[in-house]
């Protein structure tokens, strides 16, 4: 997994409550288990028209956000069905970090760990980033992971909260395989210990 630690990109606003995994990522995308090629099915049912035509009018599809990293996004952020596809279609069309006020707990966990960082700011804060995210091209923001911060573009900052453990994980790339590999001489050392102990198994 990609290490995270600062991030300086485009917020884009999407001003919406309770966007779903399926809105994310409806499920006709949901045929691979591959974690590359879901960024066409990114929001599609809002990205394009029944005819397959590009909406324009969605954020998106907007000139000065097409290579945003960085989404700040309503109130529950995620709900609905548990789908691991969404954090992936979301990185995989550029989107590493998503600032909510709230997110639906499967969604939560399932980002850590794919290296997408989603981020829990006060009303008032979400307020304030969603007004720096509608300034089009202007709307960079820089996400440090280190010292927990958001700096706006006029030099503002709004500090965030974050489990040790996930932010850890981040820092380092760790994923659960990761995780796994990182007691890798302690599995060898069991694995010894068993053959010499138990060389019928």
């Amino acid at each position: 997994m990609k290490k995270f630690s600062r991030l300086s990109g485009v917020a884009a606003p999407l001003p919406i409550v309770n966007v779903d995994t399926d809105m994310i990522i409806p499920k006709d995308y949901l045929k691979t288990i591959k974690r590359t090629g879901l960024g066409k099915g990114l929001f599609a049912e809002m990205r394009f028209h029944e005819d397959g035509s590009v909406n324009e009018d969605f954020v998106l599809n907007k000139p000065a956000y097409q290579n945003a990293q960085i989404l700040v996004a309503g109130d529950n952020f995620g709900c609905g069905s548990s789908r691991e596809h969404a954090p992936w279609a979301l990185m995989d069309f550029g989107i590493q970090c998503v600032i909510s006020t709230s997110f639906a707990d499967i969604f939560y966990n399932n980002s850590f760990k794919n290296g997408l960082l989603p981020i829990v700011v006060t009303q008032e804060e979400l307020d304030l980033l969603m007004d720096d995210a509608s300034r089009g091209a202007n709307a960079t923001l820089t996400v440090d992971l280190v010292t927990q911060e958001i700096h706006g573009p006029d030099g503002g900052v709004i500090k965030f909260d974050i489990d040790p453990f996930k932010k850890h994980c981040l820092l380092n790339g760790l994923d659960d395989i990761g995780l796994t590999m990182e007691n890798d001489h302690h599995i060898d050392r069991h694995e010894d210990h068993i053959s010499n102990h138990r060389p019928w198994h």
